[in-house]
């Protein structure tokens, strides 16, 4: 079954979210990372949650994503992310 990884940004340090994405691109490439979305408008139909960057990766399985996460490659990127943003982030499994 299928996983995703949701993130919800709030960007704060452009420059330095600049280096966070650097990082993070290469582990979704040697983590076989299918970008659904990445940026784009959003548009909230309920609720009161008002995501400013949304990030969908898609996973082979649950543990392809958490292989991912917890990657020497991410935690570099993760690393090089503190204070540049707010970060919200989940693994879902799905389809």
């Amino acid at each position: 079954m299928a996983a995703f990884i949701i993130a919800d940004v709030t960007v704060t340090d452009p420059e330095q979210m600049a280096k966070y994405r650097e990082w993070s691109t290469r582990a979704m490439q040697e983590h076989g990372a299918e970008v659904q979305v990445r940026g784009g408008a959003v548009e909230v139909l309920e609720g009161d949650w008002h995501p400013t960057r949304l990030v969908v990766l898609k996973f082979a399985d649950h543990a392809a994503a958490r292989a991912f996460y917890d990657s020497e490659t991410y935690r570099h990127a993760r690393t090089l992310r503190e204070n540049a943003g707010v970060m919200r982030m989940l693994i879902v499994n799905g389809v």
